[in-house]
């Protein structure tokens, strides 16, 4: 197996047993030998899965030093999802897109339409990742008039739970915001992915 695919694995493996108790908050993990050992790899294959942990926050400690289960993060409140994120955040991709039957519904467009897309990493204070935003449009972008937001959930795909720090499938909320001009026609959907376990949603009942 290729070295990236097994310390994904691993880093997969040590999140499952962090969930089911095995290590708890601020309980120190085996040294990357140790635990090399364990699971029959060579130590720097550990040492990259304590990397993508502590880059995601489910580890907290330094390069070369003991590592140990982050605290969980501090709550947050969404009241507006139409709000700009007050922190820093990370343009992740920006692939343009085929309208899908959901986004061409959304957007008013032919399905197969090709719309600009980006996915931006928004980070809390302390550089983790705290909420996705995937946005869709056509053309140039534009100043909206309005937009609403509807509250869903969805079960996180390989690459979503890879940058919130999650376990595949685990699921979060996602808020469908659509941003439309003022002859009410949408310019902008986006999906807005928010960890349960970092979020409370507590939506207005319309868009500004």
């Amino acid at each position: 197996m290729p070295e990236l695919a097994r310390h994904r694995r691993i880093a997969a493996d040590i999140r499952r047993r962090i969930a089911a108790g095995e290590w708890r908050p601020g309980e120190s993990l085996p040294s990357r030998a140790e635990l090399a050992a364990e699971l029959g790899v060579h130590p720097q294959t550990v040492r990259l899965a304590y990397v993508l942990l502590r880059r995601t926050g489910v580890l907290e400690g330094e390069e070369r030093k003991a590592v140990y289960v982050a605290h969980p993060p501090a709550m947050r409140t969404l009241t507006d999802a139409d709000a700009p994120w007050p922190f820093s955040s990370e343009t992740t991709d920006t692939r343009p897109r085929p309208a899908t039957v959901d986004l061409a519904e959304r957007l008013d467009v032919r399905v197969g339409t090709m719309l600009r897309h980006e996915t931006v990493e928004c980070l809390d204070p302390g550089g983790r990742s705290a909420m996705l935003v995937s946005s869709w449009w056509r053309g140039q972008r534009r100043p909206h008039a309005s937009y609403t937001a509807e509250l869903g959930c969805v079960e996180l795909a390989e690459e979503q739970a890879h940058a919130l720090g999650l376990l595949v499938d685990t699921t979060a909320f996602r808020v469908t915001r659509t941003r439309f001009d003022h002859d009410g026609r949408p310019l902008e959907t986006a999906d807005l992915i928010l960890p349960m376990d970092r979020w409370l949603i507590r939506l207005a009942p319309t868009g500004k």
